[in-house]
């Protein structure tokens, strides 16, 4: 929505500045889009008169002038013919930017002569094409503002635009007037009012209207107008073709400008018809479908059935509230009109305008919702332009159906008001705003205006008080605590292990994925999913049938899709639910991540190498002590179907699976389109126990301050032997005496084996001792390695390595 401030001010009695009104108008919730303010690029031009004017001594086209200015008597040379004495001039001194030819002045030599500025003409102030002659100002002292003088004699050169984006649900915005309306309930003028005069029709007449169809009750409740006759149709006056223009419309014709003008000014879109080109009477009806339409845009529609077309005995003449027809249209050479205002049904002139793929001004105000109420006004207010701009005589007003009823009322609480906006606007200034906006009061109960289709409740009114009072002067307080004392904590202790969970595989490298929580069904079926419980009733896409039953097929997918596009090397992770069942409560909480491609970029050390399981491992590890599970976990090989049965493992507390790790299956990667191997970790969040004691402090530290002692073993076991078994074992030698078993070397192959013998590997492994009481002998840590050398032969049947 467009128009100007002077525009503005035909409908508001104010003196509040432009920077007042644009910032009231975005509060108001108008948003300002721009504004054109073009006395800005004007300002720093003055008026100066010429005092003498001789030729150039070197030039036959130019002439030496001596202009005096508001900082003395100047030497500027000009090429203008009408450059002479006495004249008053628009003067632009060395350091301003002048906008017509985008050039900064400076002091410089014309043909050997000293010019010290220039004097403009329209065009190089962007005034206007005209550039045959500098300006030259009836009136004028010198010094004088030129903005200053054209705001008094020619204020349409330096109106300023303003650019107001209006919400669906504010088709009254959509007139100059309603925006008035706002600021004045503001309290930034005063309303001014709408005198609406009917005018007498001198004969009936001659064109009739009916409305057929149905549409009475839904699509057209009512359609008026009347003929005038003998008017003179030619350009508007300059004040009309001015404003339009401000606001980016092409002049075209008076009768064309004057609907033009409704249609900004008071949001009541009209339409005129050549009464000459009209065959019989006009009716509203519903096209049967398969007419064609030549419309004023030049382009001719087919008309689908059910859309609403107004026609004569000849067939379509207008598409009902979206565009005339060009057959009807009004041309230099006509002298008799139809005048015509009627209210449509938003919900039916959208469904038609999308249909056709035509934008119009009518049609973005009419599926918006016009004031209904103001279809005879609006008539009446257009019938007294067009015989003031056209002269003609009216007829009677021709009509079918009737206004609309929308009276409805909501009841005004001033005390709910104030606790839901959260200021303390006294009952007064309630009813006071809603009155200035239009509301009409009776006790508690408040009836919008048939202008605000918008209001439709309780809330509504709220609103609109909580609008005008401004809700940039809230005072930030801080909210009662429910109970004294330290405030509890906020987040619940499995949401503090998901941020946790979420913070430190991003800590590790990870880069984080919001996935859908649908997938395909061949996918789901890849990972233990695809039942009918988890099937969607009615999915937005067949890529979108069933709920995910693990988070690693968004990951997947996003894996592929990066590496579609040159991304080889990923670390993505994601926290979310997965899905078991249809139920609630059939969901789960996981983490999970996944590897593709190096660990680490190319560089000169050879760092790079293929990400593994152990990378996986290490991984799952870091999540699990960041969200506190024991240290001392089961390894277990029984993983799902989706993990590569050989290069995977679980994280257990006894039957409690708290982490899956591993290869990713090589039929899974093809399914889904994944160059791997790829490695993936998902930990179950809610399988992980919380402590049975919770402190708000962290336990102290346990450290001792005896020496810790260290000694590496060297076993010899069957080639079939895990690593696990013999660091289980190990362990259980001392429980309160070894800190730490690692491995730390493996010697397998054919080289071992020739030294150990056929199917055998040497595991070797370091254990840390960590007295608590007293500094361990000699004797002491030969005992304890002696057990844990009997420990492990006994649970792999190993022994140490000569």
């Amino acid at each position: 929505m467009k128009f100007t401030l002077s525009w503005l001010k035909d409908h508001l009695e104010t003196e509040a500045t432009l920077d007042e009104i644009t910032y009231a108008l975005t509060d108001l919730g108008l948003e300002v889009e721009e504004v054109v303010d073009r006395a800005a690029r004007l300002k720093p031009f003055t008026l100066a008169k010429v005092l003498h004017a001789e030729q150039h001594p070197d030039a036959d086209k130019l002439r030496v002038c001596r202009v005096l200015t508001d900082e003395g008597e100047k030497q500027i040379v000009c090429g203008a013919p009408n450059a002479r004495a006495g004249i008053t001039v628009v003067l632009c001194k060395p350091g301003d930017y002048v906008p017509g030819i985008d050039v900064t002045l400076g002091v410089g030599k014309i043909r050997g002569v000293e010019s010290h500025g220039m004097m403009a003409s329209e065009r190089e102030l962007e005034l206007s094409d005209e550039h045959n002659g500098i300006i030259e100002l009836p009136s004028g002292e010198v010094g004088q503002k030129f903005t200053d003088w054209l705001a008094a004699n020619r204020p349409e050169t330096v109106d300023p635009m303003v650019h107001v984006k209006i919400t669906p649900n504010r088709p009254d915005a959509l007139g100059v007037r309603g925006i008035a309306r706002d600021l004045a309930a503001r309290g930034l003028g005063r309303l001014k009012p709408l005198a609406i005069e009917p005018v007498t029709g001198t004969f009936d007449s001659p064109v009739k209207v009916r409305i057929e169809g149905g549409l009475k009750d839904k699509g057209c409740p009512i359609f008026a107008g009347r003929v005038i006759r003998g008017v003179k149709n030619g350009p508007s006056p300059a004040w009309l073709q001015a404003r339009l223009a401000a606001i980016g419309l092409r002049p075209i014709s008076t009768l064309v400008d004057i609907t033009n003008f409704f249609t900004f000014a008071l949001n009541r879109p009209l339409h005129v018809f050549d009464v000459a080109k009209v065959k019989g009477d006009l009716r509203i009806h519903p096209a049967k479908g398969g007419e064609e339409l030549l419309a004023l845009d030049g382009k001719t529609y087919a008309l689908r059935e059910g859309m609403m077309v107004i026609s004569d005995d000849q067939g379509p003449e207008s598409l009902a509230g979206i565009m005339g027809g060009e057959m009807s249209g009004c041309t230099e050479d006509t002298t008799d009109v139809f005048l015509e205002s009627a209210y449509w049904d938003p919900i039916t002139i959208a469904a038609t305008g999308r249909a056709l793929k035509i934008n119009s001004d009518a049609r973005y105000r009419f599926e918006r919702g016009v004031d209904p109420a103001f279809t005879l006004p609006g008539l009446e207010l257009a019938t007294r332009m067009v015989i003031d701009l056209c002269g003609g005589e009216p007829s009677h007003v021709v009509m079918d159906g009737a206004v609309p009823d929308t009276s409805r009322a909501y009841r005004l609480d001033p005390a709910r008001v104030i606790s839901l906006v959260g200021m303390d606007i006294p009952e007064t200034e309630q009813r006071a705003t809603l009155e200035a906006l239009g509301f009409a009061l009776k006790g508690d109960m408040a009836s919008p205006p048939s202008w605000r289709p918008d209001v439709l409740g309780e809330a509504d009114l709220v609103e609109e008080v909580a609008r005008i009072a401004s809700l940039t002067k809230l005072e930030g307080k801080p909210m009662r605590r429910a109970r004294p004392g330290v405030p509890k904590p906020i987040l619940t202790p499995m949401q503090v292990r998901e941020k946790t969970a979420r913070r430190t595989l991003a800590a590790l490298g990870y880069n984080e994925c919001v996935t859908y929580s649908f997938i395909d069904g061949a996918s789901a079926a890849l990972f233990g999913g695809g039942a009918e419980a988890t099937r969607l009733e009615n999915p937005i896409s067949s890529e979108m049938t069933h709920m995910r039953p693990d988070l690693l097929p968004g990951l997947l997918r996003a894996a592929a899709r990066n590496q579609a596009r040159g991304f080889m090397d990923l670390a993505l992770f994601e926290v979310g639910q997965a899905f078991t069942g249809g139920e609630p409560g059939e969901q789960a909480l996981q983490a999970t991540a996944l590897l593709v491609g190096a660990s680490a970029a190319r560089d000169p050390h050879g760092s790079r190498r293929p990400v593994d399981v152990y990378d996986a491992k290490a991984d799952a590890e870091a999540v699990l002590a960041a969200i506190g599970a024991p240290q001392k976990v089961q390894i277990g090989r029984k993983v799902a179907s989706w993990f590569h049965p050989g290069r995977s493992g679980t994280m257990s507390l006894g039957p409690n699976v708290m982490a899956t790790f591993g290869e990713v299956h090589p039929k899974v990667l093809k399914a889904m389109d994944v160059k791997g191997p790829a490695m993936a970790l998902t930990v179950h969040l809610a399988a992980v126990p919380f402590p049975k004691v919770k402190t708000a402090t962290r336990p102290a530290l346990d450290i001792s301050d005896l020496q810790a002692v260290e000694r590496d073993f060297a076993f010899v076991v069957d080639r079939t032997v895990e690593a696990l078994t013999l660091l289980n074992a190990a362990q259980g030698a001392d429980k309160a005496l070894i800190e730490r078993v690692a491995v730390f070397d493996q010697f397998a192959g054919e080289k071992a084996e020739a030294q150990m013998g056929p199917g055998k590997k040497s595991l070797a492994i370091t254990v840390r001792l960590q007295p608590r009481d007293k500094t361990l002998t000699e004797a002491e840590i030969e005992a304890v390695s002696a057990k844990i050398v009997e420990k492990v032969a006994k649970a792999t049947g190993g022994t140490l390595r000569g």
